[in-house]
């Protein structure tokens, strides 16, 4: 395996073509527009500099990993040679599903198609292709770059010798593969977007302020972050729509997401990439500490 499409030039798809093409592949980023793929791009090359000034990685280092990205806004002659697809397009079911009908066509009869997706079901993606067995869930945790862990998906009908394949693959990107199967929200999301919703509805309550709930889980429960700062991190838009995932597929109003996180995301404010969440990011200074942590 030595050729990666990667599927989408935002915060999770420009980490994913990074440390594909920091351990040695090549990589085609691709997006709908010029000006997101060379934000992706550059949003690559300052998380690299990062590493250089950290002596994590040489400049020549830097560079090699940059010449091993291409960019396409076509998707058929981005994923023409692709070994692995890997999409990591916006949280929704309708635009995922028409990605991997459209990639089952284009792409080449031996590509295993993976997808990014924190919460939809991998078997429901899989049921719009002709290769269900090919297809499966790689959740890579943001930032990238920086976390360890990459949640694998089976779906259904993935084959072993492609949950296998994956497993291999995540280990050689320096990452810690862990296997689940295939429910609303995998582990990750059934376990974190519930605290987080509990922690809004804790605030919705006024049992307490936004810097006193997060302050008890950091210093309490020692989390790097408050979850109503990660909430703001990850985005309110996205959290919502995880939860509703959850709550649809369980049918469980314990995941009903709080009114609160309901009109904050109606009202347009969504966290870190809004500039107001929980928290206020209008300075740039603001966000970029907040950002900080995770680099």
């Amino acid at each position: 395996m030595k050729n990666i499409a990667v599927i989408g030039a935002g915060t999770m798809g420009n980490g994913i073509a990074h440390v594909f093409a920091q351990n040695g592949y090549l990589v085609n980023l691709i997006d709908v527009s010029e000006e997101a793929l060379n934000s992706g791009k550059a949003n690559i090359s300052r998380n690299l500099d990062r590493m250089v000034a950290r002596e994590l990685i040489t400049e020549v280092e830097k560079d090699a990993t940059l010449k091993r990205i291409s960019t396409f806004t076509d998707l058929g002659k981005g994923i023409n040679e692709s070994d692995l697809v890997v999409e990591a397009a916006t949280e929704n079911l309708d635009l995922k599903l028409n990605i991997f009908k459209q990639l089952d066509e284009l792409s080449r009869a031996h590509c295993i198609l993976a997808t990014n997706t924190s919460s939809i079901s991998i078997t429901q993606i899989a049921a719009i292709t002709k290769r269900p067995e090919m297809v499966i869930g790689m959740h890579f945790m943001n930032p990238v770059p920086i976390m360890k862990l990459v949640e694998i998906i089976r779906g259904y009908n993935t084959s072993d010798k492609v949950a296998n394949t994956i497993m291999e693959l995540s280990n050689k990107l320096g990452k810690t593969p862990t296997l689940v199967n295939d429910y609303p929200g995998f582990v990750a999301n059934r376990i974190l977007m519930p605290m987080i919703n509990e922690a809004i509805e804790t605030l919705y309550n006024k049992v307490a302020g936004v810097n006193e709930i997060d302050t008890v889980m950091k210093l309490g429960m020692a989390h790097p972050m408050g979850p109503l700062q990660l909430a703001d991190f990850i985005g309110l838009d996205v959290c919502l729509s995880i939860l509703n995932v959850l709550y649809d597929g369980f049918k469980n109003p314990k995941y009903a997401p709080c009114p609160l996180l309901v009109n904050m995301v109606t009202a347009g404010k969504l966290g870190v990439k809004s500039g107001e969440g929980f928290y206020d990011y209008s300075s740039t200074k603001k966000a970029e500490k907040i950002s900080a942590q995770f680099s």
